[in-house]
C-alpha cells in the first residue's frame, strides 16, 4: 500500500463535540483534507509546538516525552496513520536508537503532538485517504493556520467534555447521508467528518 505525506493545515474548534478541537491534514501532493477530532489537551500540545515562541512553565507530557528520548538517544523518524476503525485512528511512532528500527504504537493526536516535536514526517495510507478524506476548498476563517490565533488561555485551562446526548444519534442513516451532501456543499469539513463517522458506525 502506498503512503501518502500529510501536513498540519491547522486547528480550529469543534461545532460538533463540546470541548473539541478539529486537527486537519491535507496531503502535501493534492487537495484532499483528513479532519480529525482531538482533545483540548492535545490541541494545547500541538499548538504550543507549532507556535514556537510560546513556553509552557512546565514541560508538558509530550516536551517531557521527548526530553526522555533525546537523553536516551532515541529518535522519532516518523508518524505513520495506518488504520480508521468506527471514525477513529491508529498511529505508529516508527523511533530509532542506535541503527535499530522499533514500532510504537500510539494515539493519532499524541504520535501528531510528537511529530512536530522531533520534525518528522506524518503519513497516511491511500486507503484510509479514499475511505475518510474530504474534497474540500478551505476557507481561510475556517481554519486556524496561525496557531497565535487560538485563545491560548482557553487552550490551557479547558478539560474535553462529552455531549449529554449527540443528536445524529436519533437519526436515521438516510438522514445522516442526507446532511453529509449539505456539508460537503457547504464545505463544513467538521460537520462532515463527525456525520462520516457516526455513518461508519452504522
Amino acid at each position: 500500500m502506498s503512503l501518502v505525506q500529510l501536513d498540519i493545515k491547522g486547528i480550529s474548534y469543534s461545532q460538533t463535540q463540546s470541548g473539541a478541537y478539529a486537527l486537519v491534514l491535507t496531503e502535501i501532493k493534492g487537495n484532499r483534507t483528513l479532519p480529525i477530532i482531538i482533545g483540548a489537551f492535545e490541541a494545547q500540545s500541538i499548538a504550543i509546538a507549532l507556535e514556537k515562541e510560546i513556553k509552557p512553565p512546565r514541560p508538558l507530557t509530550h516536551d517531557l516525552f521527548k526530553t526522555f528520548s533525546e537523553r536516551f538517544q532515541i529518535n522519532v523518524l516518523q508518524v505513520i496513520i495506518h488504520k480508521l476503525v468506527d471514525g477513529v485512528f491508529f498511529s505508529s511512532l516508527v523511533c530509532e536508537k542506535d541503527g535499530a528500527e522499533e514500532i510504537i504504537d500510539a494515539r493519532t493526536s499524541d504520535a501528531i503532538a510528537l511529530a512536530t516535536r522531533f520534525n518528522a514526517p506524518i503519513y497516511t495510507y491511500e486507503t484510509i485517504l479514499e475511505k475518510a478524506g474530504i474534497f474540500l476548498k478551505l476557507e481561510a476563517e475556517d481554519i486556524v493556520s496561525d496557531t497565535s490565533e487560538l485563545d491560548m488561555d482557553e487552550l490551557l485551562t479547558e478539560t474535553t467534555k462529552e455531549e449529554d446526548e449527540d443528536p445524529l444519534k436519533r437519526m436515521s442513516l438516510q438522514e445522516l447521508n442526507n446532511q453529509l451532501q449539505i456539508a460537503i456543499e457547504q464545505e463544513d469539513y467538521e460537520t462532515a467528518a463527525h456525520l462520516r463517522d457516526e455513518i461508519s458506525k452504522r
